[in-house]
């Protein structure tokens, strides 16, 4: 592993990682409904779920996925049925009792949305399988290769630790949480948004 290609992965995983999309939606939603430690928790997870999208995609074996037209549909659509999912309990996510947020999140639910928004999208695959190619050759040793994957893990999980901290700021957090309600909701009409762009893509065999 050289500096210079080294520093290719970070700038393009980088890149990658800011990309709004339903990461972004699900670590927004977990920080405005739960606060930082779940906001936070969604992000290491998520981060995790890209590290193993990452060495699987540099072992080969998302080479299989990808190369399998029925393993990648149904990611695909369990994805796109996930996010759709997600997307509804926003849409009609209610107060509770006489509090001003909705029901916050459980841990668990954190952990859970964060590596599931990686995990059903195949796409990440494709996307290190791409990124991978051009830097990964049968000289590269397994330390870099672990190395290559870490860097992937550690950009993603530090860019949504960042958002997830920003977001749950307590001068932030005490001007949203008044208008959390509409903020689940308006989350949950972007992740039915991304679902159906998913389906429409899928449809159109895109």
């Amino acid at each position: 592993m050289t500096l210079a290609t080294w520093l290719t992965v970070v700038t393009i995983c980088v890149l990658g990682a800011m990309s709004p999309g339903p990461s972004l939606a699900i670590v927004l939603k977990q920080t405005l409904t739960g606060g930082r430690r779940h906001g936070m928790t969604t992000a290491i997870t998520h981060g995790l779920g890209v590290g193993l999208y990452a060495f699987l995609s540099i072992m080969g074996l998302a080479a299989i996925i990808t190369a399998s037209p029925v393993a990648f549909s149904v990611l695909q659509w369990g994805g796109a049925v996930y996010l759709a999912w997600l997307g509804f309990k926003g849409l009609t996510a209610r107060q509770s009792g006489d509090s001003e947020l909705p029901d916050a999140p459980t841990t668990a639910s954190a952990a859970r949305d964060g590596f599931l928004v990686v995990f059903l999208n195949p796409k990440i695959a494709v996307f290190f399988l791409a990124l991978f190619s051009q830097v990964v050759g049968t000289e590269t040793s397994m330390l870099a290769k672990f190395g290559y994957a870490a860097t992937a893990m550690v950009i993603d999980g530090a860019w949504y630790l960042i958002v997830a901290w920003l977001f749950s700021n307590p001068k932030w957090l005490e001007q949203l949480k008044h208008k959390a309600i509409w903020f689940e909701r308006i989350f949950g009409a972007v992740l039915v948004g991304l679902a159906g762009r998913l389906v429409f893509g899928m449809l159109n065999g895109k």
